[in-house]
């Protein structure tokens, strides 16, 4: 499987971004071995994440939700 992730920033940013395993990305991140966007914001915390079927899909979906403004970001994350 395939999976889209948000995560919440230490300093209140969120950070969108795709893996095959959401608790190893997510505790990557917290070590400081994930995206350089998130080394300086630890700890983070997962607040939302969808499934999909192929790479492709999810990679679609995670440029998605990248174009959003944070507004709609937060509305992403309420919904859950």
């Amino acid at each position: 499987m395939h999976y889209v992730y948000v995560v919440e920033c230490a300093d209140g940013s969120l950070y969108t971004g795709y893996t095959t395993d959401v608790q190893r990305r997510v505790a990557e991140h917290n070590a400081g071995d994930g995206a350089k966007y998130t080394r300086g914001r630890t700890p983070v915390e997962l607040v939302h994440s969808e499934t999909y079927e192929s790479k492709s899909a999810a990679m679609s979906r995670e440029y998605a939700i990248k174009q959003l403004s944070r507004r709609q970001k937060e509305r992403l994350v309420d919904d859950e």
